[in-house]
Order: C-alpha cells, then structure tokens, then sequence
C-alpha cells in the first residue's frame, strides 16, 4: 500500500542556458544566484537597490521594484526581498503563470525549496527536511562535507 507522506519529490534540475528569475538583491539573494550561476542558469535580478556583491556576478540586472511582466520567459522564479507581502505578491503571480516558485521567507509558499547539498567533484548529495528544520539540513551537509 502507497503511503503518501513525501512533502517535496527530489530533483536535480539541468538549468544550463535557462532563464530564472530572482527577485531581491540582498544577502539571500545573493546566495541564491550565485547557486544559479554555478548551475548554469541565465539569471535576471530584479531589485531597486543592490548589494554590491551583484555587480560582478554575470546576471542581468533590473533597477527596480517587481511587476507581474518580469516573469515572462523565465523557468524557475525565486522571491528574495526583505518584504513579506511581495514575495507574496511574487509567488501568487508566479503562480498563476504555472510557474515553479521558491519563497525565500516561507516555505509553505514554496513550490519547490533549495535542499542543502554538498558536492566534491561530480558527486552532489543533497540534503533536506522539507523546509521544516534547515539547522539539521546545514549540520548533516556539514557532517558530509567532512566524510566526503
């Protein structure tokens, strides 16, 4: 009998040449796009102010605040900001283009979430508590770091 107790179904994603969109320019966001860079996705940053680390990533950069036509094209929409109602805003209009959207401030919004993972060589293990315990997920990529 199936049990039907999986919360998010693994994945590794080829984004290779794919456009994402990343909304918010800060400290997360930053972390995030770096991850897209290293994955190969073509990244467009929409933000009305920069963390200066942004400025020499290989993203395109959109100088201001979020409207529904920035997710026109893009494969994966990531929601970033220091503001709780637009990333709201930003997951119900991604949403209902039939896009995959990662809140970055709450994981029930979440279609999808970023799993820790550790990677050495072509050997990438992911780790992940379903957004319920991200401590945990960060103590047993840090426990595999070490083994690996």
């Amino acid at each position: 009998m199936l049990q039907f107790g999986l919360k998010h179904y693994p994945i590794f994603l080829d984004l290779k040449d794919r456009p994402v969109l990343v909304v918010g320019a800060g400290k997360v966001a930053l972390r995030k796009t770096r991850a897209l860079l290293e994955a190969g996705a073509r990244v467009t940053v929409v933000a009305p102010e920069w963390d200066e680390e942004f400025e020499r990533l290989p993203v395109r950069r959109v100088t201001r605040h979020f409207r529904a036509s920035d997710l026109a094209g893009a494969m994966l929409v990531f929601a970033a900001t220091n503001d709780r109602a637009a990333n709201h805003r930003i997951g119900i209009a991604a949403k209902g283009r039939g896009l995959f959207a990662n809140i970055a401030d709450s994981a029930e919004e979440c279609d999808f979430i970023v799993p820790a993972r550790v990677q050495r060589g072509q050997v990438q293990v992911a780790i992940s508590t379903g957004g319920e315990n991200p401590r945990l997920s960060a103590e047993l990529r840090g426990k595999l770091d070490e083994i690996l």
